[in-house]
């Protein structure tokens, strides 16, 4: 999602009183929203309280100076960038500034046209990274989350929901003779199955807590956190009833419904791995019920 000028969050660090006011009023005039630091540490307080896009910091100041404080801040807040500022007289380059991790360098006095051309360009290159990383995550034709997604959110949603003492309900999804649909009717209607089918487990799930993914070809998944195993059943049960209803063919939906309950007797990924089989067990089961069908293991 593109960040909008008013939605960004800029961190000015500098020890000198006077040029902090100053760019805190200018940032303010340039449409951003704007917090100030008066060194280092105090900087630090603030990013553990406060999500920050981008930190304007000078180079040179008691104590921790602004490498330092760029060095710990590209090891702990990766979502956020660093401009340096330095005086003329100061030896600090472009070059090493930007081998050390600053998304730019700015000079002191500074200019506010550039300042403005600066902070301009950071939130160009934000948006196309965080574009690039939402297109490696979702799958391009039904624009759920991929597999890469997957793999990443299963642990931590797994992990997240022993520590929390909450349910957490996983669906394995399987269009059933979608070979023969996609050879009767070619691969652009097998698309339109896919697609749709996408849209059915968006609309079917809670958004903004439910996950949807496409793990590849005709199967997909659902993670479902605090969900008790009758509203996992009944959430299924809605998405197979309405991709019966759309008549794609004689396809239709096998689903395993599990329970990833964590079993401390497992390393954490040996138990990843049996809740995974588990539900691929379940799936199977459903299509050798004659398909149509779900079958928890809950």
């Amino acid at each position: 999602m593109e960040e909008k000028k008013e939605a960004i969050v800029i961190l000015v660090v500098d020890d000198d009183e006077f040029v902090r006011m100053h760019l805190s009023v200018l940032v303010k005039a340039l449409g951003y929203n704007c917090l100030v630091a008066g060194d280092s540490r105090e900087a630090i307080k603030v990013l553990e309280f406060t999500p920050v896009d981008l930190v304007l910091s000078d180079i040179r100041m008691p104590g921790m100076d602004g490498l330092e404080l760029l060095d710990h801040i590209k090891r702990n807040y990766k979502d956020t960038d660093v401009i340096i500022s330095t005086g003329f007289s100061q030896t600090a380059n472009y070059a090493e500034v930007i081998k050390a991790g600053a998304m730019d360098f700015i000079k002191k006095p500074i200019d506010p046209a550039e300042l403005e051309a600066k902070f301009a360009r950071a939130v160009r290159e934000r948006n196309l990274v965080r574009e690039l990383e939402r297109l490696s995550r979702h799958d391009a034709l039904t624009s759920l989350l991929n597999r890469r997604s997957f793999n990443e959110r299963f642990p931590y949603e797994v992990g997240r929901a022993y520590r929390q003492n909450y349910p957490l309900i996983m669906a394995l999804i399987d269009v059933d003779n979608f070979k023969q649909y996609n050879d009767e009717y070619g691969h652009q209607a097998g698309d339109e199955v896919l697609i749709g089918l996408g849209k059915i487990l968006v609309e079917c799930t809670r958004d903004k807590v439910d996950m949807c993914f496409r793990l590849g070809g005709d199967e997909f998944c659902v993670l479902l956190p605090q969900a008790s195993p009758d509203q996992g059943t009944e959430i299924v049960e809605r998405i197979r009833l309405s991709f019966f209803e759309k008549k794609y063919g004689e396809t239709t939906l096998s689903i395993g419904l599990v329970e990833c309950e964590r079993d401390k007797s497992l390393s954490k990924g040996e138990d990843e791995r049996s809740m995974m089989e588990r539900a691929d067990r379940a799936m199977y089961d459903a299509k050798n019920s004659g398909k149509n069908c779900v079958v928890a293991r809950i």
